[in-house]
């Protein structure tokens, strides 16, 4: 299992598809199709309206450039204008665990052992060369990771002045665009369950980044001025180690910061205050909130499970929405499929569809507004059996990139269509991202930079 899991950009072409524009964040003028500032992008939509987009390509063609980066970290690349950004975690003495494919139902871990070093790196969009890299941390970690896990797995942030990276225990650190450092925050290091090590990656927006720091011991969600790194306020959370991301949503009628958990959904003012909460939640919780125009839909599937709820929830909730028992709606959610969430793979929403895939290699499609099923789950391909990274799409298309280095390319739409299946050859984990006209897919060792007319690279 990995457990993986973070907005700009005011381009009136996002805001067709995408809803309103997504407010500045405190950044220089809107970077438009150049900026991939967070996981999953936009709004942490997945979604891309470039043109001219990949849609096939192999571990040589249509590669423009191919980066190593040292050590491991399953943290997604973000970017804006010509640079991307990427952390990684390098052990000091001999290799990581070789990574198994597939899920560790019996909670496989690796002890804190060895020294890290906690790394940032900025890299060139044109010519893929290391730009600068800088050290946030070294020390041993006080506690471990899953063997699935990394040191890390939080994708950085950016406002395309700074670059914030945050490492889970070791904290949160922000950079220049020159790789000076500004200023650095720490909350200590937290047992997390079963040794798995921590995922959930920051959220920016306004002049504030918000961290939900879910652990064993002491649970809580913060607001961190992006200038200083000052604490401005934090909330204290009945929760155990979750490793869902949070979401910012801005609907009609305000702005929430959203937060996923084992025990309940929460949503919060930009003031930390409690708005409302949705429980009935499965027991490990991972895929990151999405949101359109009209609702927000919110996911927990642990494999093991008898729940797995899939809901749509409306603006303008306040209290305990939960449902009650043999109940799929009520006046605050619009529907909610019991068993229908994934584990690690956030849902993609996409032209009034809600896409899930599921780490089993299936995919099923509702229709947004209504949770009515498209069609269930479908096997996408025989030999597709292990998803980590969460869809994305672009050109009518969806897009679903496997532990094995395929990404299968559906077509966006009623039925399930299998258009071509595209292979790196090397284990994925991490989602990519979308930088212009380019697709940033992260391997265990690589950064490739994907353009459909690039030239084919030599060698593999």
């Amino acid at each position: 299992m990995v457990l993986q899991r973070i907005r700009h950009c005011a381009t009136a072409v996002l805001a067709g598809v995408l809803g309103a524009a997504w407010p500045s964040i405190g950044g220089p003028a809107a970077a438009g199709e150049d900026a991939w500032p967070q996981f999953r992008g936009p709004r942490s939509a997945g979604v891309s309206e470039a043109k001219g987009l990949p849609d096939s390509w192999s571990a040589t063609q249509n590669v423009r450039w191919k980066t190593k980066i040292p050590g491991l970290g399953w943290s997604s690349p973000i970017g804006w204008g010509g640079r991307v950004f990427v952390t990684s975690a390098i052990q000091e003495n001999g290799e990581p665990e070789p990574v198994k494919k597939g899920l560790y139902l019996g909670g496989n871990r690796s002890g804190p052992g060895e020294i890290q070093r906690w790394m940032v790196y900025c890299i060139d969009v044109a010519t893929g060369k290391i730009v600068w890299e800088r050290q946030a941390g070294r020390r041993a970690p006080r506690y471990g990771r899953h063997i699935k896990n990394s040191f890390a797995s939080e994708t950085p942030v950016t406002d395309g002045q700074r670059v914030y990276a945050y490492f889970g225990s070791l904290g949160l650190y922000c950079y220049d665009l020159d790789g000076k450092e500004l200023w650095s925050r720490s909350w200590g290091e937290f047992p997390m369950q079963s040794n798995w090590g921590t995922a959930a990656s920051p959220a920016l927006h306004g002049d504030r980044i918000y961290i939900v720091n879910d652990n064993q011991e002491r649970s809580f969600l913060v607001a961190v001025d992006k200038f200083t790194g000052k604490e401005l306020w934090r909330v204290d959370r009945d929760e155990k180690s979750n490793w869902s991301t949070p979401l910012v949503w801005e609907h009609a009628g305000g702005t929430e910061i959203v937060t996923n958990g084992t025990r309940k959904v929460r949503s919060y003012g930009l003031d930390g205050k409690l708005l409302w909460e949705f429980g009935g939640m499965s027991s490990i919780t991972i895929p990151t909130p999405c949101a359109g125009e009209e609702m927000l839909y919110v996911s927990s599937g642990f494999v093991m499970d008898l729940k797995k709820p899939l809901a749509a929830i409306r603006p303008g909730a306040s209290g305990d929405i939960s449902l009650k028992s043999g109940e799929t709606s009520n006046r605050h959610v619009a529907w909610c499929q019991k068993m229908a969430a994934p584990y690690n793979p956030s849902p993609l929403l996409y032209g009034g569809r809600l896409y899930v895939l599921y780490d089993l290699g299936q995919l099923a499609c509702y229709d947004a507004r209504t949770g009515k099923e498209i069609y269930g789950k479908t096997r996408i391909a025989p030999k597709a059996r292990a998803f980590t990274a969460s869809p994305w799409a672009y050109d009518g298309k969806v897009f679903c990139l496997s532990e094995d280095g395929d990404t299968f390319v559906i077509e966006a739409g009623p039925t399930f269509k299998l258009l071509c299946t595209n292979s790196v050859d090397e284990l994925c984990l991490a989602t990519p991202a979308i930088l212009g006209k380019s697709l940033l897919l992260r391997t265990e060792s690589h950064l490739l930079c994907i353009e459909q007319t690039a030239s084919s690279i030599p060698g593999g």
